[in-house]
């Protein structure tokens, strides 16, 4: 089944930080392919999003496959999991998620064995997913002051758990975030910091260099994170970061350690997704325009040098540590496919 996520907040306005599931807005129940295709297609949308709905999705196709025996089983479930992985290549958290719940089959020698192990798996990540967003917000929080004015960009549930925290402990600050065009995530953005009663500023995106000298601190979330500390992110993310760096604003990042990029040890860079142009330009212009290119580049790669810190559900550490969490958390130096 695919699920989207939302944060609730009680009405005294006391962080419970309560993830509840909904059902897909679309549908009452989807099939793993359809969640693929929703994916893909940006119906379900945000990293962690994306990584508990794909380890659902897994988990509800674990328990209506049926196979004549485990070997033909499993093939299949590596054929449904690498749909799931292929919709999204630049979102690191898909492919961790997706990982963690197939690994669990591996030892396995019975169809049953293996179904139960599979759901137990996306369950597990399911709820510590959760239970890392709630961490973060708890660690973000102490770095927002009374009087700060707070930059975040896109839709990250790291990010707004942070302001949302930090809005529950009686800090008062004011934060300016951006429209995100094409897909306009801003929107959902203001929207949960106008219901947490969070004093908004909403900017278009070429406007934050502008505004950058009232800003004292920029929250943001991840979609991938090197070795080296260097952060992928939605397009926008490293012209923010190098507005703050000029302008001496600390820059922080928030995410979940299934975020981190085991495979970029070997050598492997992060792919920057690049969408249908429809999305930025309508076909009918496009078509108006024959010297025109129209590029839609998803993401953006903002180097560790423009990073003080970033706040994960272990600590917060520097850049240079990222290889720490892949080695101890992610366990890389035992299995990197």
């Amino acid at each position: 089944m695919g699920y989207s996520l939302y944060q609730t907040m009680n009405k005294t306005g006391a962080a419970h930080n309560t993830f509840v599931f909904i059902q897909h807005q679309y549908s009452i129940r989807m099939s793993l392919f359809e969640t693929a295709d929703q994916i893909r297609t940006m119906q379900i949308r945000g990293a962690g999003t994306i990584a508990r709905a794909a380890a659902a999705a897994l988990s509800e196709y674990a328990q209506s496959l049926s196979a004549s025996d485990i070997t033909d089983w499993k093939k299949e479930m590596q054929h449904a999991a690498d749909t799931l992985v292929e919709t999204r290549p630049t979102a690191v958290s898909l492919p961790n998620a997706v990982n963690i719940v197939m690994q669990s089959m591996q030892d396995t020698t019975t169809i049953s064995e293996a179904k139960s192990a599979i759901m137990a798996a996306a369950s597990s990540f399911i709820t510590s997913s959760e239970n890392a967003i709630t961490r973060i917000g708890s660690l973000g929080s102490h770095y927002i002051r009374d009087g700060d004015v707070v930059l975040t960009h896109c839709n990250s549930q790291a990010a707004l758990a942070c302001l949302l925290t930090a809005k529950n402990e009686g800090r008062d600050f004011k934060v300016i975030a951006t429209e995100v065009r094409p897909w306009w995530q801003g929107h959902k953005t203001i929207q949960t910091l106008n219901d947490a009663g969070i004093r908004t500023d909403f900017i278009v995106d070429s406007a934050v260099r502008y505004c950058m000298k009232e800003v004292n601190l920029v929250i943001v979330g991840a979609d991938a994170i090197a070795v080296n500390g260097a952060v992928a992110n939605k397009i926008g993310t490293s012209q923010i970061a190098l507005a703050a760096h000029e302008a001496r604003v600390r820059f922080l990042v928030a995410a979940e350690c299934y975020k981190f990029a085991p495979k970029t040890i070997l050598g492997d860079e992060t792919e920057i997704e690049e969408r249908n142009p429809d999305e930025v330009l309508a076909p009918q212009i496009r078509a108006s325009l024959p010297f025109v290119k129209v590029r839609n580049p998803v993401f953006d790669i903002t180097p560790p040098g423009y990073i003080d810190l970033i706040l994960t559900e272990i600590g917060a550490i520097s850049p240079q540590m990222a290889y720490i969490i892949m080695r101890d958390y992610l366990g890389w130096n035992k299995n990197i496919r």
